[in-house]
């Protein structure tokens, strides 16, 4: 499947070039990325219906996004109130910043410099090639290997950053690893869940919908609990 060796191909580049590149500059970078493989799975003959972008299942997207993201916000909230699990919304990389940056975020670089193109990329032109030639299961355990292996560079300083994970792991260079090795497994686990949203939907939007929820309100729940 020379579609899927270039996609992948394409992906090993934007992951790093996205991880080193930050402002408008990864903004544009994520864009750019989103169509290539777009253009890579129109080249293989693939269609709209293929990356879950068919105009008959936007409505129907819509409102399991619209749904989801509901159900995010309460988890979020209820997730932050209590005492127990009030932890595991605290991060050091918070501290610095302000609430125009949040919203900035939030609005912005959440939906576009990691939602799109990772979307477009794992749920809609992957998810959509190998599926057109293995079939679904293989599609969401290839998409979902590879979205998780995408998570290892933005998770290199996440046993620091995180004080609930500094206080299982650790901060050694084991610690490190394990945060890692952890992130990777949690990632392809979602990646999972979001290929199934993606096949019960039939629309590129409920698991877009769903992976914009978890972010946003999650940094919105860490910032209010600084």
């Amino acid at each position: 499947m020379p579609a899927v060796v270039l996609t992948v191909a394409v992906l090993v580049v934007a992951n790093v070039l996205l991880h080193r590149w930050t402002g408008p500059v990864r903004l544009v970078a994520a864009v750019t990325v989103a169509a290539v493989l777009l253009g890579v799975l129109r080249w293989a003959g693939g269609t709209a219906a293929d990356a879950g972008l068919a105009p008959g299942t936007r409505a129907r997207g819509a409102r399991w996004a619209a749904a989801l993201m509901g159900l995010v916000a309460v988890v979020c909230l209820v997730g932050a109130l209590l005492p127990a699990t009030r932890p595991l919304f605290e991060d050091r990389r918070y501290d610095a910043m302000t609430g125009s940056e949040l919203a900035v975020r939030v609005l912005v670089v959440v939906p576009v410099g990691t939602v799109l193109v990772e979307e477009v990329a794992f749920r809609g032109v992957l998810y959509g090639l190998v599926r057109r030639a293995r079939g679904t299961v293989w599609a969401t355990a290839v998409s979902s290997l590879l979205f998780g292996l995408w998570h290892i560079l933005p998770s290199l300083g996440l046993a620091t950053a995180k004080p609930a994970l500094t206080g299982v792991v650790g901060e050694s260079a084991l610690g490190s690893a394990l945060a890692v090795v952890g992130a990777v497994l949690f990632t392809a686990g979602a990646g999972v869940l979001l290929c199934e949203l993606r096949r019960r939907s039939d629309s590129l939007l409920a698991p877009m919908g769903l992976h914009w929820a978890v972010n946003a309100f999650g940094y919105v729940a860490g910032f209010l609990l600084r």
